[in-house]
């Protein structure tokens, strides 16, 4: 029987057998970034396959597919954005929508720390699953998407806003880049639940994958190209430069990539990118791990509850207790009312 549309079967076994090696260290594997550089056509950029830290944020809130789905794509953008900040802080990946997932958080602690979770309309949701209707266009709607860059206390945010108006996730993406940092930037996404044989049967994993590419061109006129509104003239001026080869050229390189490249685990990030360049050569830097770690403690809630008023840790006891659930991880911590009763 076939697989059903939304899993990927795949043959992973030869890589518990054989781990090759690259240069003076080995292949950066899944849930690492990998930045590279092909210096002939001025482009830099960052690549990833997120696997088992995907699959433990996701399956620990047993979200329905469809959810877990676009979650997988706010996580697996977020983590190739938040791995490129040089200073301590934080990058924030929110939507706010009018749709059955009305919200999607994702947020990423340098140097390498992610937690996630969504929000969603279980009836609304359900309603979509039976019609058949769960494009991103159809769960998510009509809001925003909101880019944050956070460097910590006595420091303004940074944050930049794009309309959702029926725009994927990976479209939203490269509107914001094209508005707020005005670097030609393409982006290419897949994210799927993979089925692999075992010893005690199939397994299920959920998967992405992301490519980054930005040109930066060392001429100034360079970036008078059409696919990047503003920088060094107005839209008029734009239309008045011929497309640049180079730019053309990795557009062209990126629309062979199939959706399965991305995910596939006996491919991975430096063989994808020896595929798109090996022409030109491609310079591959040391990765960047990141891992599933939320930021949430007992003693981070507890100083929280000591903020409350008597009536207030009334009103948050239930059954002689207060339960507090974490949204990200879904750790609960219980305390007595006393320990606060007597601040």
């Amino acid at each position: 029987m076939a697989a059903p549309r939304s899993f990927v079967m795949l043959e992973t076994q030869t890589l518990a057998e054989h781990k090759p090696q690259l240069g003076e260290f080995g292949f950066a594997g899944d849930d690492h970034v990998v930045p590279y550089e092909v210096a002939p056509l001025d482009v830099r950029g960052r690549t990833v396959q997120l696997g088992p830290m995907l699959d433990a944020i996701l399956s620990r809130h047993n979200y329905p597919e469809p959810v877990a789905r676009l979650l997988a794509e706010a996580c697996v953008l977020t983590v190739l954005l938040g791995t490129s900040l040089k200073f301590e802080g934080k990058f924030i990946l929110q939507t706010r929508t009018d749709g059955p997932v009305d919200m999607l958080v994702a947020d990423f602690t340098t140097p390498q720390a992610l937690r996630a979770y969504a929000r969603f309309d279980a009836d609304r949701l359900q309603a979509l699953i039976a019609a058949g209707e769960t494009s991103q266009q159809t769960l998510l709607g009509n809001g925003v998407l909101a880019l944050t860059i956070d460097q910590g206390a006595h420091t303004q945010r940074y944050q930049g806003i794009v309309q959702l108006d029926g725009t994927s996730l990976e479209d939203a993406a490269r509107t914001y880049f094209r508005q707020s940092e005005q670097i030609p930037t393409d982006i290419k996404m897949s994210v799927a639940k993979l089925v692999t044989p075992g010893p005690g049967g199939a397994h299920e994993q959920w998967r992405a994958g992301d490519i980054l590419a930005q040109f930066l061109p060392q001429a100034p006129e360079r970036m008078r190209i059409p696919d990047i509104s503003g920088g060094d003239g107005d839209d008029r001026e734009l239309t008045d430069h011929p497309a640049d080869n180079s730019w053309q050229e990795l557009l062209a390189l990126l629309g062979t990539i199939e959706p399965t490249e991305l995910i596939d685990p006996t491919v991975g990030a430096e063989r994808l990118l020896y595929r798109l360049f090996h022409e030109h050569g491609v310079r591959v830097f040391r990765s960047v791990p990141v891992d599933d770690q939320c930021s949430c403690s007992r003693e981070k809630i507890h100083g929280i509850l000591q903020g409350f008023s008597a009536e207030e840790i009334k009103d948050s006891t239930e059954e002689g207790g207060i339960h507090v659930a974490c949204e990200f991880c879904s750790t609960q911590y219980d305390f007595d009312p006393a320990e606060f009763a007597a601040e």
